[in-house]
């Protein structure tokens, strides 16, 4: 216990660079190790740059908290700071991830579930190490009296000092550090707590410009241009928004394992296409799902400022009935304007027995609340979104259940670190084998509706599985590794509908390897539900082939 009893008292600033050295030093170890396992980091001339950067770090650290921090919230800030540092380390040491401000939207979008699946024996050891331990000996640490003017002359002076030596320190060391951060970008998202102050100030930035635009409106011209007279005729499709489905596992796909049996036997009756070559819009659901229902595609909608309606606006401002069904975390701002049920907390036996539904529980839900829309608007047509909780890690071995566990031993642990790769991917691929079935048995109920049915089938982002010591997802996209990018992509049409379009299967399947993206869903969706405006893209609309092909 002597370790945590308080001895003379401190002067302030040099608490603050005791801290500076706990951060700089241990509150860093996943950027050393990254730096540490880099070919260019072996030898003398490596140890010298490594010796230059955690000088660097330090004196950042003594300038940043000289700055910021004063003696009447000192040890709260030390705390919450270790908090931070502590956590984040974790999760990049854990999980490979880096903290960029997509991240940190992860972070502040995550609900319930997510947190209970993250957590574990490990990061209750880690909190222990780096937060409870040094925070119980700084907190017990005496801090001087000193007085205001002096104070706040020898901070300043210090910081400076500090700023000057870290610019120093860089100019001597400038090549190697600027030829280390160019050729491995990810290295600057590692650095505690600034990779974390970066995040929130990006974050907040964002939403604060967002939040002072006005909602602006699109597809005003929008029209639906069907022939349907009643629901019985009227043309129903359903897009279901997948979840963490990487395309690598994906048996349509040409995976070694035939993840995708029931699919692959829709394929072989003529009516589905695979499209195996699509790209996501971003590594999470954050980032991806406000994108895929945006009219402007990825580049310019990651580029604006503004806020503007999405697709599903647009449908039913054609006259569409639209409902989105979720047993995920919600729909990210998109499904607002139109009918939207949650299903995550649902008491479903059949389907939501271990704490969490199934995504079977949204299939269960569907007619009664199709049958609540407006019956005017469902005599044009329906389109429901039906949005998965898909294969969300880390816990794969939740997202499927006991019947549909073909790949054994799996993960049963959240700490995926701590299984071994094959029970990892065993878990994932019975969780894509559980889309599988999702998907299937929703065909089978829109194959007995009696009308022109369609679906589409396009998950957000992928997954890391412990590639290269990467796991989940939600990583920059310009470094992401491709499974975080490569997703699968389906549809399919019934016979009907088929035949009231006059369209021939083989001009989708014509595009199976085609480079594709999320940009392509807004504009084919808008033509598989006959609604014209001057936004659809033929260029992006997958079913333009065939109307020219009719």
């Amino acid at each position: 216990m002597k370790f945590f009893i308080a001895r003379s008292a401190w002067h302030p600033t040099s608490l603050l660079a005791v801290l500076s050295l706990w951060i700089g030093t241990f509150g860093n170890t996943p950027f050393w190790m990254a730096i540490w396992k880099l070919p260019e980091t072996q030898g003398l001339r490596a140890l010298t740059t490594m010796g230059s950067l955690w000088l660097i770090l330090v004196f950042l650290l003594v300038w940043f908290l000289c700055l910021w921090v004063w003696p009447r919230w000192l040890k709260p800030a030390a705390v919450l700071m270790l908090i931070t540092v502590t956590s984040s380390s974790y999760f990049m040491l854990t999980y490979g991830v880096v903290i960029d401000p997509s991240m940190l939207a992860n972070v502040v979008q995550t609900d319930v579930r997510e947190v209970r699946d993250l957590l574990s024996w490990s990061m209750l050891a880690a909190l222990v190490l780096g937060v409870v331990l040094p925070g119980l000996w700084l907190w017990r640490q005496p801090v001087r009296k000193v007085k205001t003017l002096s104070l706040i002359g020898r901070q300043l002076a210090v910081s400076v000092l500090a700023l000057l030596l870290a610019v120093g320190f860089f100019w001597t060391a400038f090549q190697d550090i600027a030829s280390l951060t160019r050729s491995h970008k990810h290295l600057r998202y590692m650095i505690n707590p600034f990779n974390s102050v970066y995040a929130i100030a990006h974050l907040f930035v964002d939403k604060a410009s967002l939040a002072n635009q006005p909602l602006q409106a699109i597809g005003e011209d929008a029209q639906w241009t069907g022939t349907a007279t009643a629901e019985s005729n009227a043309p129903l499709m359903v897009l279901v928004l997948g979840e963490t489905a990487r395309a690598a596992n994906f048996g349509l796909g040409g995976y070694a394992r035939d993840t995708t049996p029931q699919l692959r036997q829709l394929k072989a009756q003529g009516d589905l296409a695979y499209f195996s070559n699509v790209t996501s819009c971003g590594t999470s659901t954050q980032a991806s799902v406000p994108c895929m229902f945006s009219h402007m595609g990825k580049t310019a909608y990651e580029a604006s400022n503004q806020r503007f309606e999405g697709l599903l606006d647009v449908l039913q401002r054609a006259g569409l009935a639209v409902l989105w069904l979720d047993n995920q975390s919600g729909c990210k701002g998109v499904c607002d304007r139109v009918s939207n049920v949650m299903t995550t907390t649902l008491k479903v036996p059949e389907y939501c027995s271990t704490g969490e539904c199934l995504d079977e529980i949204m299939l269960h839900e569907m007619p009664k609340h199709l049958a609540a829309l407006d019956p005017a608007k469902r005599a044009k047509g329906t389109v429901v979104v039906m949005h998965q909780m898909g294969s969300h890690g880390p816990a794969y071995y939740k997202r499927s259940p006991a019947a549909m566990k073909q790949f054994l031993p799996e993960c049963s642990s959240h700490a995926l670190q701590n299984c071994p790769p094959e029970q990892i991917v065993n878990a994932y691929d019975n969780s894509i084998l559980y889309t599988d079935h999702f998907v299937a048995k929703t065909v089978q109920w829109l194959q007995k509706q009696g009308r022109p049915t369609a679906l589409m089938y396009l998950s957000d982002h992928g997954e890391s599985l412990g590639e290269n010591g990467i796991y989940l997802h939600g990583m920059p996209f310009s470094i992401a590794p491709k499974v975080q990018t490569h997703v699968p992509m389906l549809v399919w049409l019934s016979k009907s509908m088929q035949k009231q379009r006059g369209w021939n299967m083989s001009c989708l399947q014509a595009q199976s390897t085609k480079a594709l993206s999320h940009d392509h869903m807004f504009h084919s969706v808008l033509t598989l539900n006959q609604v014209k405006t001057s936004l659809l893209k033929p260029e992006l609309d997958l079913f333009s082939a065939c109307t020219t092909a009719r």
